[in-house]
């Protein structure tokens, strides 16, 4: 995007009918007079390095090519929208075909328009050529250029071919122009510009001389406007300027067309000041102060106020989107006060939103802003997709409402082991005793009995020196899970009781449902593996559970002992309604971590986790 010019060549020739660019008969000012308004964007669109703002590191780059003769024959310039890339592109033609008398030779310290310049930075001169690769995508318009760098210039210096967007050219069109980007004629430059670098092929980029133009800084474009503005005799408002900034999110063109709308927006009203106020009814953006407010109330907790606050926004233009933008973007840079402390000199915020600032972030541990901003950018992609976007987004304010004053998950574990129930004053997460039901997913280990791995099958594949050892049924299963026969170990696990096993022979009762044909394929497979005979025989005798009841019934003791455990009977006394659902016995983890489900959208924490 293009940043502000001090002197363009149209304001010469608008401000002195007798200037003449090559310093010849004077001529009036035709071209201007036909064109009308001219939007600020293209009107202060910079002309030479010195008026690029925010660029210094590329200028010094040039100016340092440029002053040793190190000329690259290949330039890449990426970076986002509106930052400025085919405008350095031209300037970067401008200077390599600089000629002026005394000039003999490319240089970026242009003093006034030369012979080319005027053409140039209009796009008409013969031998700069603009090519837009996201209209001419493919190889025959690479083989013009291919074709027409034989040649000489007609009357610049330079050759130049400008490619607007690269990144769109087809992988044909890339590979046409290897071979003459690498080794082109030393009358032709190439000045490449795109938004997508990682869409280039890195063949050419290895082929070029790259620049990343970056973002302008919420000052930088707010000093770039107020510039502007005194230029078009128009009053800004400190605050509405940096409003117009951050809205423009970096991009210098996006700004200046703000800008250009907050003037024309404010042209009938007072006496063309442009005020805070008026921006904001323009962006549909809520007020700073009420955006602090509205984030105060989530975080206290107070859902009626929020609600309240939220729809006074909407009621008077404020997009629900915008307004959890503004939330999620508020509480980045609370994040950022607590933890860097040069975060509280952002010239972009005022010196009240400053103070306030640092006064919520002092009250606010990390884990609770880590949490809303977790569920503000999940909101805010909830809103963009409803068809309803002011009740999603108070659904949203519901959630982080709910969870805003109810303690952390390391808290809450903390609290129940100390003194076996939560602390008084101390809400469940959801307000108390009318939040939703929690249910205790998953508890390790906690007061299971000490003989509770004596039966235990061995699931677990045995080691390739011991897979033939079959001395179990759970044996023979674990060996089928190795082989990765998927259909007949399920089928073994659920619908086969075990009457007698030795090694070489297993007697079996199938249940209802279960294929006839398992005691023969269970005895080919041994066979082939083991290499010896294996005798698979069916039974009418009951048998044994089979494995699949056996790990349930396990299942229920383990439930059994941890309904018993004091810190799990203090958990399902503070979420009324919870219920034990799953209980993981890990050897190797005595305290696993105890996790929660049931209560809304609050993110894993440490060792424990509430889901919705």
């Amino acid at each position: 995007m293009d940043d502000s010019a001090e002197h363009t060549a149209s304001d010469a020739v608008a401000e002195d009918p007798g200037f003449d660019l090559l310093g010849g008969a004077a001529k009036p000012p035709a071209r201007q007079q036909a064109s009308g308004y001219q939007v600020l964007a293209r009107k202060y669109r910079p002309t030479d390095f010195e008026d690029l703002v925010g660029q210094e590191a590329m200028v010094r780059t040039l100016s340092n090519a440029f002053e040793t003769g190190r000329i690259a024959h290949a330039f890449m310039l990426t970076g986002v929208r509106g930052v400025g890339k085919t405008t350095t592109a031209r300037i970067l033609a401008r200077a390599l075909n600089y000629e002026k008398p005394g000039v003999t030779g490319p240089t970026i310290h242009m003093d006034g328009f030369g012979v080319h310049c005027e053409a140039i930075m209009e796009s008409r001169h013969v031998d700069v050529l603009e090519m837009d690769a996201a209209s001419r995508t493919g190889i025959d318009d690479i083989r013009e250029i291919i074709e027409s760098v034989r040649y000489l210039p007609v009357s610049a210096r330079y050759k130049v071919y400008i490619i607007d967007e690269v990144h769109m050219l087809s992988k044909a069109a890339f590979n046409g122009l290897l071979k003459t980007l690498e080794e082109p004629p030393a009358h032709v430059k190439f000045v490449f510009a795109t938004t997508e670098i990682r869409k280039v092929p890195v063949t050419v980029l290895s082929r070029c001389q790259r620049f990343d133009l970056r973002r302008l800084s919420v000052d930088e474009l707010s000093s770039l406007l107020a510039r502007i503005g005194k230029k078009e005799n128009v009053a800004v408002e400190d605050a509405a300027l940096k409003m117009i900034a951050r809205a423009a999110d970096g991009s210098a063109r996006d700004g200046l067309s703000l800008l250009d709308r907050a003037i024309s927006h404010s042209a009938s009203e007072g006496d063309g000041r442009i005020l805070e106020t008026q921006v904001r009814d323009m962006l549909g953006l809520a007020d700073r102060a009420r955006v602090f407010d509205l984030f105060d109330m989530l975080m206290k907790g107070d859902i009626a106020a929020a609600l309240g606050e939220l729809r006074a926004q909407y009621d008077v233009g404020a997009d629900p989107a915008v307004v959890l933008s503004d939330l999620a973007e508020l509480t980045h840079w609370l994040t950022r006060l607590k933890l860097v402390e040069a975060a509280a000199d952002d010239l972009a915020m005022s010196e009240t939103e400053r103070v306030r600032g640092q006064e919520m972030a002092a009250k606010l541990p990390i884990r609770v802003l880590s949490r809303t901003w977790a569920m503000l950018l999940k909101g805010l992609v909830e809103v963009q997709g409803s068809s309803r976007p002011i009740a999603t987004a108070e659904m949203v304010l519901v959630r982080i409402a709910y969870v805003s004053e109810g303690p952390g998950p390391e808290e809450l574990i903390e609290q129940l082991k100390n003194g076996g129930a939560l602390a008084r004053g101390s809400p469940a997460p959801g307000g108390g005793g009318n939040g939703p039901r929690a249910q205790l997913r998953t508890v390790s280990n906690m007061g299971a009995p000490e003989h509770r791995h004596e039966h235990q099958p061995a699931m677990a594949v045995a080691a390739p020196e011991q897979a033939l050892k079959l001395a179990r049924f759970e044996d023979v299963i674990a060996l089928l899970g190795e082989k990765r026969d998927i259909r007949l170990k399920a089928a073994l696990e659920a619908g086969v009781r075990l009457v007698r096993f030795e090694p070489g022979r297993i007697e079996i009762r199938l249940l209802d449902g279960a294929p006839g044909s398992l005691a023969t394929e269970l005895a080919e497979r041994l066979k082939r593996w083991t290499g010896d005979l294996w005798v698979v025989t069916l039974s009418r005798e009951e048998g044994a559970p089979t494995l699949r009841e056996q790990a349930q019934t396990r299942e229920e003791a383990l439930k059994t002992s941890a309904r018993a455990d004091p810190l799990v009977q203090a958990a399902l006394a503070a979420f009324p309604g919870a219920e034990i659902v799953e209980v993981r016995d890990k050897l190797a983890e005595i305290d696993a971590p105890l996790v929660l489900t049931g209560a809304d959208d609050v993110p894993a924490d440490d060792d424990m986790e509430l889901d919705t």
